[in-house]
């Protein structure tokens, strides 16, 4: 696809590729097959499939948990089997010559794992890094073989002999692709939550329903009915199993779903539990991408022809640019994003580019504008005589004044009636193009419940605004105002506007 139909998403904050090559060499499973693959030394004897005989996994079992019990077995396994997908260990095969089918080996430290501990560059860590996520992105999603067979019943024949029919890909309940695009979305979903959800960028959990929810639910249901709720928790159980797989990839930090909850689901019949609001949430599973998650996922999402930037990827683009992208932005990255822009310019230069991209009457205008007081913000007095020029533009006056009020400007002229109207127009339509009539922001109440307090007749005088988004305001403003009066009154109001147009 070309760069233009490419799919773009907010940009996110990563840490240094040294930061993030760090947290790969202490993620639990790299570091567990490191260790194998050091342990294996001058080499280990190993079954056909690069497995390890019962007697070494036992010994690789102690090398690496010695403290896990019953778990350090599988743990063992898991990560030997991601030393050899990943090179950190190879196998060389032997011929036994007892038996043509009988081929044993022995398996010594790859050249990766060089690459991996031996201090080298941090994208040669991370690059052995995710070829491991990639074997464990399959691994999870592969459902375990009761899962893949669609008729338990007919697998096993009387005479205790398996029934080959029961494997025709006709009987397996499993896509593979449809698999693997699951997963993907589940991530591509926590990726966009991370990038668009101030307290999940800060750091905080991604509850587990809200996660399922937006892999199921459509976007304008507004009450899900009974069936949807039990998809949703049928996905949420899927999801635990996935997420447990993944968290020792150091992908993401997992809270994972309460042993005792899924003993209750267990006992219903499949989809009958669902999420009880009133419960505390915790029960059901928390996750978050890592930054070194969010490095992953990035990588993967490019992969598949994204537009995934980075916070300061936009230093260099101009103004209108960055003006586009601040507003969909969480406010930490969005100031970020801003700070390195204008890092690159005199204050004075960067406050003209920013005024000059900020024009303009389509529909794009009020969310540049928006962007632009964010940006604007950032600034000292050096930008003032920029914000001078423009104190009789209609579009640009009113936010020229509010950013000298706030800083103690002497000598700023009174704006007209018109522009006042104007700017408050354009605010509110900035929100909508910002959020959407479905979210209905709390921004936006608050600003619409203001209006009839801070202006006398506002709605006698608003229909009459010449902004584009003028109509769709008012209609915005009737229907979140919480006075039925006042609602009404702007419900008319925007009525007039259309017919003026």
């Amino acid at each position: 696809m070309s760069g233009d139909d490419r799919p773009t998403v907010p940009p996110v904050r990563l840490p240094s590729e040294a930061e993030l090559a760090r947290d790969a060499l202490a993620a639990p499973l790299p570091a567990r097959a490191a260790a194998l693959a050091r342990w294996a030394g001058t080499g280990v004897p190993v079954g056909a499939g690069g497995e390890l005989p019962p007697g070494r996994l036992k010994e690789a079992a102690a090398h690496i948990a010695p403290d896990a019990g019953e778990e350090a077995p599988a743990l063992a396994a898991e990560a030997w089997n991601y030393a050899i997908d990943t090179g950190l260990v190879t196998v060389d095969e032997e011929d036994t010559g007892a038996d043509p089918d009988e081929v044993t080996g022995t398996a010594v430290p790859g050249e990766e794992l060089a690459r991996f501990t031996g201090g080298g560059a941090p994208g040669d860590v991370l690059e052995v890094w995710a070829e491991g996520l990639e074997s464990v992105l399959a691994d999870a999603a592969t459902p375990a073989l009761e899962d893949l067979i669609g008729a338990m019943e007919g697998l096993v024949r009387e005479d205790g002999s398996i029934d080959p029919e029961a494997f025709a890909p006709e009987s397996l309940q499993w896509d593979p692709e449809e698999e693997a695009a699951f997963l993907d979305d589940a991530l591509e979903n926590l990726y966009l939550l991370t990038a668009t959800d101030e307290a999940v960028a800060a750091g905080a959990a991604v509850p587990l329903p809200v996660l399922a929810a937006s892999l199921v639910l459509p976007e304008d249901m507004a009450e899900p009915s009974d069936e949807a709720l039990h998809q949703v928790s049928a996905v949420m159980m899927k999801l635990d199993d996935q997420f447990r797989l993944l968290e020792p990839t150091g992908l993401l930090e997992y809270h994972p779903v309460d042993e005792a909850l899924i003993a209750e689901t267990s006992e219903e019949a499949p989809g009958d539990r669902t999420v009880d609001e009133e419960e505390d949430l915790t029960r059901y599973g928390q996750v978050r991408l890592t930054p070194l998650g969010l490095y992953g996922v990035r990588g993967r999402m490019v992969e598949a022809g994204y537009d995934a930037p980075l916070v300061g990827d936009l230093a260099g683009e101009d103004a209108a640019v960055l003006l586009a992208a601040v507003p969909r932005c969480p406010e930490s990255s969005a100031r970020a994003e801003a700070e390195q822009w204008l890092a690159a310019r005199p204050p004075l230069e960067a406050a003209r580019e920013l005024l000059a991209a900020a024009r303009g009457t389509d529909p794009d205008g009020p969310g540049r504008r928006l962007g632009c007081q964010l940006v604007l913000s950032l600034l000292g007095e050096e930008a003032e005589p920029a914000l001078r020029e423009v104190l009789d533009d209609r579009e640009l006056g009113g936010l020229a004044r509010v950013w000298l009020a706030e800083r103690g400007a002497d000598d700023i002229p009174g704006p007209p009636e018109d522009m006042v109207f104007w700017l408050t127009i354009d605010t509110l339509a900035a929100q909508l193009g910002a959020y959407g009539e479905e979210e209905e922001p709390a921004a936006l109440r608050e600003l619409a419940e203001g209006l009839a307090t801070q202006h006398s007749g506002f709605f006698d005088k608003a229909w009459r605004v010449e902004h584009p988004a003028t109509a769709e305001v008012l209609e915005a403003v009737g229907r979140v105002h919480p006075d039925r009066q006042t609602a009404k009154e702007a419900k008319k109001a925007a009525f007039r506007a259309r017919s003026r147009a």
